[in-house]
């Protein structure tokens, strides 16, 4: 697994201007995709909800890098960003991100690989209070 440090030496994460327009842009991103995760889940599309709950876990992730001033080259660096900068998350919320991060993964290159309404369901439960939580630290 790839550090904070290692991250910033690789150019996984890169100083860019702060930007509390992109910061806000991206969380209503984030609030866009959970809506089109929730109607896939009530239409039973289960790796789409998967897919784009995910999508709205990294677009509220990205508010918070955007606020600071970085860019991302690396999901994994986001991750290690939040961890790193953003101790008022708890273990539990990074934890739940590197699984979503795994969950989407496997479902989207995994041929054999199904995800099951059940891990929607709280994956897309995680996602609302995660973009709530980022939402409170802008």
């Amino acid at each position: 697994m790839i550090d904070f440090n290692e991250c910033i030496a690789k150019g996984f994460l890169a100083r860019i201007p702060a930007s509390r327009e992109k910061a806000v842009q991206s969380i209503e991103k984030a609030k866009e995709l959970l809506e089109e995760a929730k109607a896939n889940l009530k239409e039973e599309r289960i790796n789409s909800t998967v897919i784009v709950a995910y999508l709205a876990i990294f677009h509220a992730a990205r508010a918070l890098l955007f606020k600071d001033g970085y860019r991302e080259k690396s999901h994994e660096c986001v991750i290690r960003y939040l961890e790193e900068k953003y101790p008022e998350l708890k273990t539990e919320q990074i934890e739940a991100l590197e699984k979503y991060k795994s969950e989407r993964t496997h479902t989207q290159y995994d041929v054999s690989y199904n995800p099951n309404e059940d891990q929607a369901e709280k994956m897309v439960k995680f996602t609302e209070k995660f973009i709530q939580t980022i939402e409170e630290m802008l």
